[in-house]
């Protein structure tokens, strides 16, 4: 889910730039990763938490959407099931309300696998996310050759 939404705050911010003036393109570029990367990995020497200030003061939108990110990333942080629930009702209320298209749309994918989401409580908190990342990494290469091996067949 926090991948999900971490593409969809990355295509807003897109949005945002592309119809934003020449000073405000200038603050927008090179935001993403910032957006992206949580309030407690911002590196201090790099001044990446001034430049992301920066960007959210521009747009209202954004920063809605960024701050919800953050809020998002606590519904996984509980200790039980119970905080979960209402920190995500919560959560889907608050992103209905807030008036970005974004944040609405995204709120109703999280409605629609609450249960799926609650779930992660049911079983100690295990999740499968590793596993399946370092499954899916290995097979790429394996499929390219073999939709190759299948054209060149094909061709003859």
């Amino acid at each position: 889910m926090i991948k999900l939404y971490n593409e969809k705050l990355a295509d807003l911010r897109r949005t945002i730039a592309r119809e934003a003036n020449a000073l405000e393109k200038k603050v927008f570029k090179g935001t993403r990763w910032l957006l992206l990367k949580t309030s407690s990995k911002l590196i201090v020497e790099k001044d990446e938490h001034t430049r992301l200030q920066e960007a959210l003061r521009l747009n209202q939108p954004l920063a809605t959407a960024y701050y919800m990110k953050e809020d998002l990333r606590r519904i996984w942080q509980q200790e039980d099931k119970e905080s979960a629930a209402f920190l995500l009702a919560d959560w889907v209320k608050r992103a209905t309300t807030s008036g970005v298209g974004m944040l609405k749309r995204f709120a109703n994918t999280l409605g629609a696998y609450r249960s799926g989401i609650l779930a992660y409580y049911d079983f100690d908190r295990l999740s499968t996310g590793p596993l399946e990342g370092t499954r899916y990494s290995r097979f790429p290469p394996a499929r390219h050759l073999f939709m190759y091996r299948k054209n060149k067949i094909s061709e003859k």
